[in-house]
């Protein structure tokens, strides 16, 4: 995710306890997702849309915070 911003990422996981958290939680939605897609976790098809837009919205959420961090 954001390989040109890998740097400030490292950065921000160590310095930023809200990107840290919603860093983490994008990382264990991803999995949780793909584990539902793989049927090692139960899951409806619903229930991982829900979960896709939720980490879709912390993505951009994060994007956000990238940017903000990489302009000052």
């Amino acid at each position: 995710m954001f390989p040109e911003y890998r740097d400030l990422i490292s950065r921000l996981k160590t310095q930023d306890p809200h990107f840290a958290r919603l860093f983490n939680e994008h990382n264990d939605l991803d999995q949780k997702i793909k584990n539902m897609e793989a049927h090692i976790e139960p899951g409806s098809p619903d229930e991982i849309e829900t979960l896709k837009k939720t980490k879709l919205r912390l993505k951009d959420e994060l994007y956000g915070l990238l940017k903000a961090a990489a302009a000052a």
